[in-house]
């Protein structure tokens, strides 16, 4: 266990006028779920997912992590990595058990909850409700809670906004904590390779190493006007992260619209099997969040962009729900059969699954990118 803690006695005065948000972010849940109910796990390379050809890994352990085993991985590649790692199958029943016992612990210190996943959440304590004393101490308290009650271990970050907030409980993971006081994000924000920014990908990552930024203090050294024309829509976020600056809310509700997720490839697509092979490989990978996310839904969306940036998608709406993940990716090979063949090379493939039924709660109304750039 490591933390990042400054005295926070006075953190009440300082922090005056401003939120106080932590955000928790359990370790490696899946699979250290897999290895608390398996003791025999415990200590190896454990990968949850399909083992198959065309599986993909949902989460891995830490310990398959230092062989370069990571999520939204091909299980292939994952195997090759890591000849030793051990596959289990996703038990959604089970991990949905144990995210609602860590829900409840958070409602026992805020309602302000905005989930973004199973097995991690924005919290809003500015109210301290127990009478704790800081945001600090309610952190401490939450992880202590949760390791006694699940079994489990949780990093949480501590700051005055959301950006900050996730960035924190990264810092010292697995098991950690790091508190950024106000005052201190700037330039902690400096010290970090522009690749630790929510949302920014490896593409994303290589295109700014070209333009000489590498850091939050790189980034913060460039205009708006530059970042506009190299980042487009994504230069007012860069510009507001390398200063540290969030002014969202933790969100308690909020209807999810949609579930789905984009996948930009290392190299532009055109030959149809490859893009057949990708669509498989996005399929897999929506069709996990959709699990995660309990949704179930009538319209499935394909987008395509292709190596000129122009967008292009169609949708299928039937007149029920989705029935189950072999009629979803039925109806994603359909799409990208009815655009065959392309007119030019893509570079990003995603997919959609909207017209939800019974919608629940949900930070995320649109679709997730795997990769930006």
């Amino acid at each position: 266990m490591s933390e990042t803690i400054h005295d926070d006695d006075d953190e009440e005065g300082e922090a005056e006028g401003l939120r106080k948000i932590i955000h928790v972010d359990m370790d490696a849940f899946f699979a250290s779920v897999e290895q608390r109910d398996e003791p025999s796990l415990r200590g190896k390379p454990v990968a949850v997912g399909g083992s198959s050809g065309r599986g993909v890994v949902a989460a891995a352990s830490y310990e398959a992590r230092k062989f370069g085993v990571r999520s939204a991985m091909p299980s292939v590649t994952a195997r090759r990595l890591c000849p030793d790692l051990i596959f289990r199958k996703s038990r959604f029943d089970v991990y949905r058990e144990v995210s609602g016992q860590i829900r409840a612990i958070f409602n026992d210190y805020t309602p302000l909850v905005e989930p973004l996943s199973l097995d991690e959440a924005y919290l809003d304590v500015t109210e301290d409700l127990r009478g704790l004393g800081s945001a600090t101490r309610i952190a401490q308290e939450i992880r202590r809670r949760i390791r006694e009650e699940t079994g489990l271990t949780a990093s949480a970050g501590v700051s005055y906004n959301k950006f900050l907030a996730k960035l924190a409980s990264d810092q010292n993971k697995p098991d950690g904590l790091c508190v950024i006081r106000p005052g201190e994000g700037a330039a902690f924000v400096a010290t970090l390779p522009v690749k630790r920014f929510h949302g920014v990908g490896p593409k994303g990552a290589e295109k700014m190493s070209r333009l000489g930024i590498e850091t939050g203090a790189d980034l913060v050294t460039k205009d708006l006007a530059f970042l506009r024309a190299n980042f487009g829509s994504f230069a007012d976020y860069l510009y507001r992260a390398a200063r540290g600056i969030d002014l969202r809310q933790v969100r308690a509700s909020r209807n999810r619209k949609s579930v789905g997720g984009e996948r930009t490839f290392h190299e532009d697509l055109s030959n149809p099997a490859e893009l057949r092979e990708a669509m498989d490989r996005i399929i897999d990978i929506v069709w996990e969040r959709i699990e995660r996310a309990e949704a179930t839904g009538r319209t499935v969306t394909m987008k395509l962009k292709y190596n000129d940036f122009t967008i292009q998608s169609r949708a299928t709406t039937l007149p029920r729900s989705v029935a189950g993940k072999t009629e979803f990716g039925r109806i994603g090979h359909d799409l990208l059969s009815e655009m065959l063949p392309l007119p030019r090379p893509i570079r990003l493939m995603g997919l959609t699954l909207s017209k939800l039924d019974g919608a629940r709660p949900s930070r995320q109304a649109d679709s997730a990118q795997l990769d930006l750039f």
